[in-house]
This record gives C-alpha cells, structure tokens and sequence, in this order.
C-alpha cells in the first residue's frame, strides 16, 4: 500500500468528520458516498455467516448510504478516536451509536460495546476500501430495549418486520455453517 503524506490524511479526516456531521444534521447520509472511489467495497460483519458487502460508489451510496441507514434518522455516530497509518494509507477509527431517544431517567440509548470503522486511503480524498465492526448482538439489545419501551422508530421497525418475513436486503450475504 502506498505511502500518503500525513497533512493529506489528516486533512481526509476533517474532511469526513465534518460530512458526517452534516449528514446527521440533515438526516441524509448519501452524499457521504462521494468520499469513495468508483470501485471502493465497503463490507461489515453480521455474525458468524452473514456479511454486508457493498461494491462501488452506487451501491455505497444507494445500500450503505441509503436503505442501511433506513430507520435510523436522529442517531448520531460521535467519533472518539482516529489512528492514522499515512505509510500505510490506513486509517482506523472508533465510533459510538447513539439514538435519538430518551430513558425515563433521561440517560440516551446506545448501543454498548465497541464501533469503528477501518479505512484504506485511495488519495484524491477518497476511501478505496471500508470495513466496519461492532457489536451486533449489542445492537440487537438496544432494539430490543427501544421495542419494548416503544420508543423505536417506525423506520426501524418497519426494517425489523421484513427481516422477520424473511425479506434479504440487498448486500447481505449469507455463507455456509
């Protein structure tokens, strides 16, 4: 992988932090997909066989961007880590997820356990290459705790319901086991 200057990184990182901000604010994440390369893959785990793959800035922008975030307007994604890599053109990041709701006790929803991002840097201020993890049975705890207190969004629970009716939403892949 190729060396990139370190103000570059850096600089692709204000860059990002700030689309992301932006991105929460008005509730649309799919221009954050400009920051791929036409053929960057962005791919996540979901368990022990199944993966999210997204191929191409389309399918990052219409998938990931897209009927991904579905549901899950109002949450915000604070960053509180970068590690930068410039000999490396890596980045990797750590993140929380935090909804939009309220306990009674007036503490926020998250979702518990670790988040981030892992990132290959293309130049040109782009990602060629995403990889994210975090805890989806933690994940699925927060839903759940959202059900239960009725305070998940219709948007969610509308995503959670096909889910549930078998519907395979594109980009997951199923493996053996």
């Amino acid at each position: 992988m190729p060396a990139f200057p370190r103000s570059e990184m850096e600089e692709m990182m204000r860059r990002w932090l700030k689309a992301n901000e932006d991105a929460e604010t008005a509730g649309d994440w799919r221009g954050l997909a400009d920051h791929y390369t036409e053929d960057a893959e962005y791919t996540w785990n979901l368990g022990p066989n199944e993966d999210f793959i997204a191929r191409g800035r389309a399918q990052i922008r219409e998938w990931v961007m897209g009927s991904e975030m579905e549901g899950l307007e109002g949450w915000e994604y604070p960053y509180d880590a970068v590690l930068i890599d410039e000999q490396r053109g890596e980045v990797v990041a750590f993140w929380r997820q935090v909804a939009p709701a309220t306990r009674d006790d007036g503490s926020r929803y998250e979702i518990k356990g670790m988040g981030g991002s892992w990132f290959r840097y293309a130049g040109n201020y782009q990602w060629s290459w995403q990889r994210d993890f975090f805890d989806f049975g933690n994940a699925m705890a927060c839903f759940m705790e959202l059900i239960q207190a009725g305070k998940l969004g219709a948007g969610m629970q509308a995503r959670i319901e096909r889910v549930m009716g078998g519907e395979v939403a594109p980009g997951h892949v199923k493996h053996g086991g």
